[in-house]
């Protein structure tokens, strides 16, 4: 029994052998600015004005073409709006993460300096016996 793995057989489709997936800013911006251009381009290329008016009209004069070309025109906006919606929250969540991961990334650099600071208040090697450590910065004269 191997509890720190995968059995053989499944390692083709595990991804990396370490299990770690890895992302930087610079791809979660690629994503989110894909996103962006796709919803862009289905709101001006893909939403179809014109059918519904055709189809009121067909109707009107009795084509039983009239009421399915309604039909369809109805299910192509809530279908495109589906789409621009998940377009529009790829974007907006791959934004939000991106700077969540900044505001992470800025946490762990500050709280690992500060470790720093303190550990070296605490190494004699800083400053001679009865010396002020460096490390706390020069002193102030009032």
């Amino acid at each position: 029994m191997n509890l720190n793995g995968i059995p053989e057989e499944d390692r083709p489709n595990a991804g990396s052998p370490t299990g770690d997936l890895t992302v930087d800013q610079k791809d979660l911006a690629a994503i989110g600015d894909e996103a962006f251009k796709l919803f862009n381009r289905l709101w001006g290329e893909a939403r179809v004005d014109s059918t519904s008016t055709a189809g009121s009209d067909l109707n009107g004069q009795g084509f039983a073409l009239g009421g399915a070309l309604t039909h369809v025109s109805l299910r192509w906006d809530r279908q495109l709006g589906s789409v621009m919606d998940a377009c529009a929250l790829i974007s907006n969540h791959m934004d939000f993460t991106k700077k969540a991961h900044e505001g992470d990334e800025i946490f762990i650099e500050r709280h690992v300096s500060s470790i720093s600071t303190l550990d070296g208040g605490f190494d004699e090697s800083w400053a001679a016996p009865g010396e002020r450590n460096p490390v706390y910065g020069e002193d102030k004269k009032d």
